[in-house]
């Protein structure tokens, strides 16, 4: 049995699907449905049981539950919004570290998710201690846990790898709310309202020139089950592309991409914006001081540790992300 908590999530629900195409469907997914809508993401999937994430926390605690295959721990507050640090202190790193004592107890490899958060404002972003200064305590709950791990690297019972995403987009994450991807938020927002918003310039970046590292999640999924297959690696490792994009290229793929589906020509960005489908609005006070205007993933070690697939950009990935959406019926 493979274990995916977070599996009814955005990236849990891709690598079960990953899994499935693998052949493997004895999976335990924990999740929290609460917000019922995200069993969405699980109907066409093949898994064995489900928990949720209280019960399977305390069958952890006690050791009452069966010793599993490996755990993919997806399963987070990822609202770097959240301002109670004591719910997250407790929700994603106490129990990434109760998980981590159940699984080198047990002998069982543990895939975990980090975060690109741990980094900051950057502007380096290497598995290195001096890159790393979080933001807010999202990023901070990440990073403790990081630390730990780096305290026992060198003599762990069971692999352990945790991946720092950067920032992930893709299908299944319609349940995100705000916390969504950008690539998600301009698709709907242009069948809802013909035109896209980015945020306007800040931070000595132009309108929408604000850089990120856009990873999709199909690649995500390839990062995480190659170490699944390599249990002989353990350590930290960035989840990236290794290429920093504006949030213009986002915009203007997702719009022509979707212009050519309903048989309009594409248009250039500067035509874009000024036939107002490119629309910008003043950056928010509240982000000034706690946002990522840029990030780029450092893949060193990640190539040294052998992973050697390619990464879509953001043309490839949103425009593939895009279509799946039409062709599911979820865009019109």
């Amino acid at each position: 049995m493979i274990i995916v908590t977070g599996g009814a999530g955005f990236i849990g629900s891709n690598l079960v699907r990953g899994l499935n195409q693998r052949g493997i469907d004895d999976i335990l997914v924990v999740d929290d449905l609460s917000d019922g809508d995200k069993f969405l993401n699980m109907v066409d999937l093949r898994i064995a049981d489900y928990l949720h994430k209280d019960e399977f926390r305390r069958l952890v605690l006690s050791g009452e539950l069966p010793r599993p295959e490996a755990v993919l721990h997806q399963g987070a507050c990822s609202d770097t919004t959240e301002r109670d640090g004591r719910y997250m202190m407790d929700n994603n790193y106490r129990v990434t570290l109760e998980l981590f004592e159940y699984c080198q107890a047990r002998e069982v490899p543990l895939l975990y998710a980090s975060s690109a958060a741990v980094y900051g404002a950057g502007p380096r972003y290497v598995e290195e201690p001096a890159c790393e200064a979080p933001l807010n305590v999202y990023g901070y709950s990440k990073l403790l846990f990081d630390q730990v791990l780096r305290r026992r690297l060198h003599r762990l019972t069971a692999p352990v790898v945790g991946l720092r995403y950067f920032n992930v987009y893709g299908p299944s994450e319609q349940h995100k709310g705000r916390m969504a991807s950008v690539a998600f938020h301009n698709m709907n927002q242009y069948v809802a309202e013909g035109h896209v918003r980015l945020f306007g310039g800040w931070d000595g970046y132009p309108d929408g020139g604000q850089q990120r590292d856009f990873i999709y999640v199909d690649d995500v999924v390839k990062v995480n089950l190659f170490f699944l297959d390599h249990p002989e690696i353990s350590g930290i490792f960035n989840c990236g592309t290794g290429r920093a994009q504006p949030f213009n290229d986002v915009a203007q793929t997702v719009v022509n991409t979707l212009r050519i589906h309903q048989d309009q020509p594409a248009l250039p960005l500067q035509d874009l914006v000024a036939q107002q489908f490119l629309r910008y609005v003043p950056f928010p006070d509240d982000l000034k001081g706690r946002y990522q205007s840029h990030t780029e993933a450092d893949l060193g070690r990640l190539r040294a540790a052998g992973y050697r697939g390619e990464f879509c950009d953001v043309q490839a990935g949103v425009a593939a992300y895009a279509r799946r959406l039409i062709e599911q019926g979820r865009l019109a």
